[in-house]
C-alpha cells in the first residue's frame, strides 16, 4: 500500500491524539492548554494561532469522534462518519510548501481552528485508508493491559502491539519466563 508522507504524518498525529484519551492510557493526557500546546509543538503542526479553553474542548471532541471512527465495524459506517467530519470541518484542499517542506496538500482552510485542522487532516488520511480497502490496518494493541491504538503500516500487516519495545517486549518476556518455568525440572524432595 502506497501512503504518502503527508498521510503518514496525519496518521501519526491522529494515533497520538487518540492515545491521549483516558480510555487509552488510563488518564487524560490532554488535561490543560499547556498539554495541548505541547502536543502542537511536538508534532510541529503549522498554522496554529493562540489557543484557548474552547480549543482544548474542541480537540477533545474531535478525539471522541475519531475514537468512534476507529471503532467502526464496517467501511460504510467509517465512510459515513468521515464524510460528516469533513463536511463539518470545511475541507479546503490546497498545495503548500511552508517551513522548508516540499509541495504537499493541506485540507484545512488557512487560519482554521486547531480542532478543524486536526479533524480534516485526520479524516482525509483515514479516507485514503478506507478507499484503499485497508481498514484492517487500524488496530488496537493486543497486549491485555493496553488499550492504545496504532496504524499497522508493515508490509504483511503483522504488527500486533502499539510499541514492540513496551507491550510487545513485555509479553514476549512473560511468555519466555513461563516456558522456562514449565521446562525446569521439578525440585527433588530432600530426604
Amino acid at each position: 500500500m502506497l501512503i504518502t508522507h503527508d498521510t503518514e504524518c496525519a496518521l501519526d498525529i491522529l494515533v497520538d491524539l487518540l492515545n491521549t484519551a483516558p480510555e487509552a492510557g488510563g488518564h487524560e493526557a490532554l488535561p490543560d492548554l499547556a498539554a495541548l500546546r505541547d502536543f502542537v509543538l511536538r508534532h510541529r503542526i503549522s498554522d496554529v494561532g493562540p489557543l484557548g479553553a474552547q480549543d482544548l474542548e474542541s480537540v477533545r471532541q474531535v478525539r471522541r469522534t475519531f475514537l468512534e471512527i476507529y471503532g467502526a465495524t464496517t467501511a460504510r459506517q467509517a465512510a459515513d462518519l468521515l464524510n460528516a467530519v469533513m463536511a463539518r470541518a470545511g475541507t479546503t484542499p490546497r498545495l503548500t510548501d511552508h517551513d522548508g517542506h516540499d509541495w504537499h496538500m493541506h485540507y484545512f482552510a488557512p487560519g482554521a481552528a486547531l480542532a478543524d485542522h486536526l479533524a480534516v487532516e485526520a479524516a482525509m488520511a483515514l479516507a485514503f485508508i478506507v478507499v484503499a480497502g485497508e481498514r484492517e490496518r487500524l488496530r488496537r494493541c493486543e497486549a491485555p493491559s493496553c488499550a492504545r491504538v496504532f496504524v499497522d503500516l508493515s508490509r504483511n500487516r503483522s504488527r500486533r502491539y502499539c510499541d514492540s519495545r513496551t507491550c510487545g517486549n513485555r509479553l514476549h518476556v512473560a511468555a519466555y519466563r513461563a516456558r522456562q518455568r514449565e521446562a525446569s525440572p521439578a525440585p527433588v524432595p530432600a530426604g
